[in-house]
């Protein structure tokens, strides 16, 4: 993590004393995350979130920019165990805290001095700092440490500049199981019971509002 840090220090420092249209703001939003999985007895549902960070945006000419960003994002799913002839269906809904930085490249469709409309795309890497798992009826197999502490995305969106005020719109695809497997164990964490192959990624809306400075 410290090394992708750098490196993004590195580029943000070179891109804005190579190019001279700057700009950085903060960032406010909603999320609506769905961590889906690919066992037909598992059910999940979307679970809405929210995120606030920084933006940076630098111009590459008129048209082309290049904005990466760092924002800490709430999200999560419902799971839900839904098998047929058994007592011991499971719900459990997972809240994870995460630090995202995508580094996106956009494109203005309308490059207007009050306003323009956006186009963008780029991957995105996301660091776990912290989740919660309640069991809503009975006890569940998932466990904070059956999650992926590092997950890539790859967003895409539009988004729209009024003076000041920008407005986003994107969807991210997790390119990576966040939630591989998991099954109960003991006190000493040891199995117990049936392995879920969740294979579970984490798709998401992402909406924000941000305020250049």
């Amino acid at each position: 993590m410290k090394k992708f840090s750098l490196l993004l220090a590195i580029l943000i420092f070179t891109a804005g004393a190579t190019f001279g249209q700057f700009n950085f703001g903060l960032k406010i939003g909603y999320n609506a995350s769905k961590l889906s999985t690919s066992l037909d007895s598992i059910t999940s549902s979307f679970n809405s979130g929210m995120h606030f960070g920084a933006f940076f945006r630098f111009g590459l000419g008129k048209k082309i920019y290049i904005q990466p960003e760092a924002y800490y994002t709430l999200q999560g799913g419902l799971f839900k165990n839904d098998a047929a002839n058994t007592l011991n269906n499971w719900e459990q809904k997972v809240t994870v805290g995460t630090l995202d930085i995508p580094v996106l490249i956009g494109f203005k469709l309308i490059n207007a001095k009050i306003v323009n409309w956006r186009i963008m795309a780029g991957p995105m890497v996301s660091f776990v700092v912290n989740s919660k798992i309640k069991n809503v009826s009975l006890t569940g197999p998932i466990t904070s440490s059956d999650i992926t502490k590092l997950n890539w995305y790859m967003q895409v969106g539009t988004g729209v500049d009024l003076w000041f005020l920008t407005l986003d719109i994107r969807y991210q695809v997790g390119l990576n199981h966040m939630i591989n497997s998991a099954q109960y164990e003991d006190s000493n964490g040891n199995p117990t019971g049936t392995e879920y192959l969740l294979n579970a990624k984490n798709n998401m809306w992402v909406v924000s509002l941000g305020f250049k400075i």
